[in-house]
């Protein structure tokens, strides 16, 4: 029996394959390659296509005899929800349900469900609870939503099991050096730091001075990307002996502002790194940390790279000998 991976070309994707080869699972890689990167690939089973084409995945269906599904595939930029939310819907709500349309059809009743922190909004306590309002202030947030009511109703209605876990930052790359982050183009922080300490920018820009923080700028939970797909993976195991649908935060619980991890990117890089700020960008909560308490009790959850400038660490040594990502 496979587990299908959609999106497993991508960043937490291929890491996750990573994390499933290690345990000698037989994980099938479906992604149309608009985010990810072939070279990210890491097992002979590819299938390159939109999880959104109905007879592309009914070949996938047919092809391999599948158990579960994790899906990693959408867009996940605040901002770009923004500015146009209907993209996010067509990519992230309708493209998941097409695919829970073909598991129910082929009989497959297990889903793990990359969400987000984001679901959340702006945050009632800190750090975030499984049972804290879910309330998103962005286009992007709602879609992931939107997508955990439909695996609801889904499992009460088809037996489709499902596990949703809600991060925020993931940051790093494999301690293997095989993969790491490459986006194009590049808007998470820790890269964009590490490219301009590598001379590819100018200077990094921080959104925002003047958020109710200790500095003025946002406070965001980074969790090594080895570690969230290694819940993933336990998450899976966990429904195969339970059979039980849930919903898990995963986090450090603690949070770094963006001039925090600037400064310890200096530190670990041993460049000065340059730093401007700018406006606000729409959406930004001011502050997501969430606590991995249930996570940590329930699949027995234990990261491994919980420190940031391990983290960061990690990320340099992958842009330093991948300076063009994967090259493709």
């Amino acid at each position: 029996m496979s587990v299908l991976v959609c999106g497993g070309a991508g960043y937490i994707g291929s890491h996750t394959v990573a994390e499933l080869l290690d345990r000698g699972e037989d994980p099938i890689i479906v992604d149309n390659l608009q985010k990810g990167h072939r070279g990210a690939v890491l097992c002979d089973k590819f299938m390159e296509g939109d999880i959104r084409d109905g007879e592309f995945m009914d070949r996938v269906f047919r092809e391999n005899e599948i158990e579960a599904v994790i899906q990693f595939a959408a867009d996940s930029l605040v901002g770009e929800s923004v500015g146009d939310p209907l993209k996010y819907y067509n990519n992230n709500v309708v493209s998941t349900l097409c695919l829970l349309t073909k598991m129910k059809e082929y009989g497959v009743d297990k889903i793990v469900f990359s969400s987000t922190a984001a679901t959340y909004g702006e945050p009632k306590n800190i750090p975030i609870l499984e049972t804290d309002p879910t309330c998103p202030t962005n286009p992007y947030g709602e879609t992931k939503l939107a997508v955990e009511k439909a695996l609801k109703w889904c499992s009460e209605a088809y037996g489709i099991k499902y596990t949703a876990l809600r991060y925020f930052n993931a940051a790093g790359a494999h301690i293997s050096g095989k993969i790491g982050e490459d986006h194009t183009p590049e808007t998470h922080l820790i890269p964009i730091i590490l490219q301009t300490a590598l001379g590819q920018r100018e200077c990094i820009t921080i959104f925002g001075d003047d958020y109710d923080t200790k500095d003025g700028t946002c406070v965001r939970d980074y969790i090594h990307v080895t570690d969230l797909a290694d819940a993933h993976v336990l998450a899976l195991e966990k429904m195969r002996k339970d059979g039980k649908s849930n919903i898990y935060n995963l986090g450090n619980g603690a949070g770094f502002s963006v001039s925090e991890v600037v400064d310890i990117a200096r530190q670990v890089t041993g460049v000065n790194i340059k730093a401007e700020y700018g406006e606000r960008r729409p959406g930004d909560p001011a502050v997501l940390i969430a606590t991995s308490e249930k996570a940590q009790r329930e699949l027995g959850w234990k990261p491994k790279y919980n420190d940031l400038p391990t983290i960061i660490n990690t990320a340099w040594e992958w842009h330093k000998n991948h300076p063009q990502g994967f090259g493709d």
